[in-house]
């Protein structure tokens, strides 16, 4: 736009310069919104940048959304896998509408469905509910023989130097029985978990060769994630798993990942905004975590 055209349409030269004014000042004003626009854009991608670069050094946690907004029903995917990705290479938690567990190993994110199948996620797909770390073991044990939940963990927990960190595990060898569950893909209006688990598709392997996956949480993460071990199985060749629900070791060796670091994505739309998460919901882990079909 120049001063001849405002010149040749106005009465006057006042009228010219006025409107030059307000249109110079009116870019600007477009070019000022831009520029901060960007920079928050590169302040918001350096700030993201800097946590997976720090990330990367070990030590740390990243987790999607608490547990008991998954408990309350926020379902729907928030992070994309590509992203997750970006936070750790080791982990677990769920897909987009609960459509499957997620076992993370070797940065790749495997997705176990209700129908016993298995697949490896593509990096569009979203996580409503995941922990990762960049796994880089601190502790190997060779487990004995064990039958149950509750014996592993004890043989576990033995060499914990406190119960006041979080773990991330990686458990693999022959397991005698292994029970997983996974839930199948919901739809809106979505149920509680703990009613979805009532009717839980469940498996059975036995002497089976593979890798189980867990994080151990310290009392204090209770309504953040899952206070004690939670733990997903997958199958040798990759065929088979699901959501730890009971398991008896044959022989196994655990590598142990000591994490003092956590760091935490929120949702931030309306169904996180209005979940109740203010009621004490350890009953309701403890059914959702063991609870068998």
């Amino acid at each position: 736009m120049s001063i001849r055209y405002y010149s040749s349409t106005c009465v006057n030269g006042s009228d010219a310069l006025f409107h030059f004014v307000n249109f110079a000042a009116a870019r600007i004003r477009w070019s000022m919104q831009k520029k901060m626009g960007l920079l928050f854009l590169a302040c918001l991608l350096v700030c993201t940048g800097t946590h997976a670069s720090y990330a990367r050094q070990g030590k740390t946690l990243t987790q999607v959304s608490t547990i008991d907004a998954l408990l309350g029903g926020v379902y729907d995917g928030k992070m994309s896998i590509g992203q997750l990705k970006l936070y750790g290479d080791t982990g677990l938690g769920t897909f987009d509408a609960l459509d499957g567990e997620m076992l993370m190993a070797d940065a790749t994110a495997y997705r176990i469905r209700s129908d016993g199948s298995v697949q490896i996620a593509g990096p569009a797909e979203t996580t409503p509910f995941a922990a990762v770390t960049f796994f880089n073991a601190d502790l190997e044990k060779t487990l004995p023989g064990c039958t149950g939940m509750e014996e592993l963990t004890r043989q576990i927990d033995a060499v914990l130097p406190t119960p006041n960190l979080i773990y991330v595990l990686r458990i693999e060898g022959t397991f005698k029985e292994v029970i997983t569950r996974s839930v199948p893909r919901q739809e809106k209006p979505y149920k509680p978990l703990t009613e979805i688990v009532k009717s839980q598709p469940t498996f059975k392997f036995e002497n089976v060769e593979g890798v189980v996956v867990g994080i151990r949480c310290p009392a204090f993460m209770k309504g953040i994630n899952v206070p004690g071990y939670h733990l997903h199985f997958l199958t040798k060749d990759r065929k088979a798993g699901g959501h730890v629900l009971d398991i008896s070791v044959s022989h196994a060796v655990v590598k142990v990942d000591t994490t003092s670091n956590f760091y935490m994505v929120l949702p931030e739309d309306q169904d996180f905004y209005k979940v109740d998460m203010e009621k004490d919901l350890s009953r309701d882990v403890k059914a959702v975590e063991s609870m068998k079909k």
